[in-house]
């Protein structure tokens, strides 16, 4: 698996620019709300502080000096990591825990987390997927942009609207905490089971674990906030790797993760 990862860029020299990661980290230490993804930080977070958690957490270059190229994730820490994940799955399985799954990369994540999901489902789990076609307001890059809450093969994940239309397949890129905050207060006000377990990235990873459920799931080496929120016990796992390569390239982790588990396809 230390070869595949490596191989198919999912870890080791990643696609990943090393000046991105250094601009995110900046803007973290500033507290920019893009790049938080729900996380509150607790601590003083400044960029030397995430440089070195990113460092330890990731395998990323510890020296300010280096500011191009690709970044670099540590393959041993993805596997360690990897296990780590599968662990916290079977004990949801064991558990028949109500379990969620979201997703703000749908191109490339969606296909992972739906047969996370069936695996989860056939062991005796609940996957729930409530909010189904609410909608919520998220700042992207073009500004205020309505989006909708949908579910595909039980994962969530959010579309940008015009006139009422889908208006991005299979789903739009993003790191908003809303969509998630949205989706468990309505469980809520619906009397149903609330996740013991959420399943996810970017926001959906970041905000649950803010709002006390347990977390686990991927990021990038330029997305700080999941591995300050693991530092700082509000995410549970994170398993670093990129999450922006093909999605089939995903398919060998499932299998692995699966396996680990001792959950069937």
């Amino acid at each position: 698996m230390l070869t595949y990862l490596s191989g198919a860029r999912l870890a080791g020299v990643v696609e990943t620019p090393r000046e991105r990661s250094l601009r995110r980290y900046r803007q973290f230490a500033a507290r920019d709300p893009r790049v938080l993804l729900g996380i509150d930080p607790q601590g003083a977070w400044g960029e030397p502080e995430l440089l070195g958690l990113m460092a330890r957490r990731c395998g990323v270059s510890a020296d300010p000096r280096q500011r191009s190229g690709p970044d670099v994730i540590d393959p041993a820490r993805t596997l360690a990591a990897l296990d780590a994940f599968a662990e916290r799955l079977a004990v949801a399985a064991r558990r028949h825990a109500p379990v969620l799954f979201g997703t703000g990369h749908p191109r490339s994540l969606l296909g992972f987390y739906a047969t996370l999901a069936d695996a989860l489902s056939a062991a005796g789990c609940e996957v729930l997927t409530p909010a189904g076609g609410r909608c919520v307001d998220i700042l992207t890059q073009f500004g205020l942009r309505t989006h909708r809450i949908d579910y595909v093969r039980r994962v969530a994940l959010v579309r940008e609207t015009e006139g009422g239309r889908p208006g991005c397949e299979p789903g739009a890129h993003c790191h908003s905490p809303l969509p998630v905050r949205v989706v468990l207060e309505a469980a809520a006000a619906a009397g149903g089971p609330l996740p013991e377990l959420v399943v996810g990235d970017h926001g959906w990873l970041c905000g649950a674990g803010q709002l006390g459920f347990e977390a686990i799931g991927p990021a990038d080496s330029d997305d700080p906030a999941p591995f300050v929120g693991q530092a700082e016990g509000a995410v549970r796992v994170v398993v670093p790797l990129d999450d922006g390569v093909r999605s089939s390239h995903y398919l060998p982790l499932t299998r692995y993760v699966l396996k680990r588990a001792c959950l069937s396809q």
